[in-house]
């Protein structure tokens, strides 16, 4: 039976951090990067404000700089195994994040099926950004269901991994829910919660709740 397992990528996939960040270090523009996020959290500016700064901060980035901070990353361990795991099943494996595509388009590498993510105009930034290919979190469980109505499915065959209340939308929008290590304001949303560094783990939990419905 086909189920969809959707990803977030900032806190869940990637361990402790976000691709933003990760970036800025590369770039030098940290203490840039941890203004924004501040004014971010503060709720000042949303995800289009958030991407607009870094679309004028980030000028002179490269794909070849992209790939090698990717490559760089704190990626959680057992990526490709759940990814090939999911596909031998004959299931399908998603990201979505409100992260630059121009990252995030690197986890197709690693075996996922699809990436939705903030669509950014071809580095280095020459053309201007268009706020309306910026996503929110609410965009999350509106591209659940247009991925859902392309493969037939209902909304019990998908599971949601995620860390963070710009997953709150999603982890509503569904009932089988894992908490990466979650914030507890996520945590309490979540069906149920995994802690450490291997997403076998969270994984386990997902296929847990699948099990559920077939028993």
């Amino acid at each position: 039976m086909v189920t969809l397992h959707v990803f977030d990528m900032d806190g869940t996939l990637l361990e402790g951090t976000t691709a933003s960040l990760q970036i800025a270090r590369h770039l030098g523009s940290t203490e840039e990067l941890v203004e924004l996020e501040a004014r971010f959290a503060a709720g000042e500016i949303d995800t289009r404000g958030f991407a607009a700064a870094i679309h004028e901060l980030w000028r002179e980035l490269t794909p070849s700089a992209v790939a090698e901070v990717f490559a760089a990353s704190p990626w959680l361990t057992g990526i490709r195994e759940v990814c090939a795991d999911i596909r031998e099943r004959g299931e399908r494996c998603v990201v979505i994040t409100m992260s630059p595509d121009f990252f995030a388009r690197h986890l197709l590498d690693l075996g996922f099926d699809e990436v939705a993510a903030s669509r950014f105009p071809a580095l280095p930034f020459l053309e201007p950004l268009d706020p309306a290919k910026i996503l929110t979190p609410a965009d999350k469980a509106r591209i659940v269901e247009e991925m859902c109505e392309r493969y037939g499915l209902g909304r019990s065959r998908c599971v949601a991994y995620g860390d963070s209340m710009s997953d709150a939308p999603l982890f509503r929008h569904l009932t089988k829910t894992v908490a990466v290590n979650a914030d507890h304001h996520l945590a309490e949303l979540a069906a149920v919660s995994y802690r450490g560094n291997d997403l076998a783990g969270a994984y386990a939990l997902g296929r847990a709740l699948l099990a559920r419905d077939a028993s």
